[in-house]
């Protein structure tokens, strides 16, 4: 299985990523871990990335499939991957598919987790996290038994800055830019396919597999 896993911020992608990995065993690979993992190694591309990262610039397209290429080399990814973060517009789409191709591999889907921008907006503007041990409530989802204080350790709750409505709206109009052309280019290769990310996570789970193995 070679999954490009797709979705707005807050659909559900790191969950249902780890639900991949249990059912196919295969690594879960997103932009940051191989930006981390590069410069930990101290590769040339990860040397170059980091210095990008440092002063505070974007890591050039170049770099970021140089990086890209040599992680999906890697021998735990000969049974498959599931790849998250990258790529983020159609050149960089092109790019994945000579890697790819140079590696004699194919993408068997590409899984986009859909959800309303209003339900997005809804799910982030009521996250709390808490600040001792990092457990994740939301005031209507999954509120903690009292307000403000966690369950686990009775530390207190706070709303990460980028929770707001306003930051949310903003991230949501980047990814909306960015990902149409994607939509097009994976459905013009016929590898598309969309999950509605409002189900229970149980059920978007349910639906990506049968997805995968269809």
């Amino acid at each position: 299985m070679h999954i490009l896993l797709m979705g707005p911020p807050g659909a559900g992608k790191g969950t249902q990523a780890a639900n991949l990995v249990k059912e196919f065993g295969i690594p879960h690979i997103s932009t940051g871990d191989m930006f981390r993992a590069a410069v930990k190694e101290g590769t040339e591309l990860g040397l170059q990335a980091k210095a990008c990262m440092d002063a505070g610039k974007l890591v050039p397209d170049e770099v970021t499939i140089g990086i890209v290429k040599e992680r999906l080399a890697k021998p735990d990814c000969k049974k498959g991957f599931i790849l998250d973060g990258f790529p983020r517009t159609a050149e960089q789409a092109d790019a994945l598919t000579g890697i790819l191709k140079e590696l004699g591999l194919s993408l068997t889907a590409a899984l986009n987790i859909t959800v309303p921008a209003a339900d997005l907006i809804e799910r982030a503007v009521g996250r709390r996290i808490c600040k001792s041990c990092g457990a994740t409530y939301h005031v209507k989802f999954n509120p903690s038994k009292k307000a403000g204080v966690c369950d686990t350790c009775a530390g207190d709750l706070y709303q990460r800055a980028d929770d707001s409505e306003e930051t949310m709206k903003n991230r949501l109009s980047v990814y909306e830019a960015q990902t149409k052309p994607l939509i097009a280019y994976y459905e013009k290769a016929g590898v598309y396919k969309e999950i509605d990310g409002r189900q229970p996570i149980d059920d978007v789970k349910a639906a990506m597999i049968a997805a995968l193995k269809g």
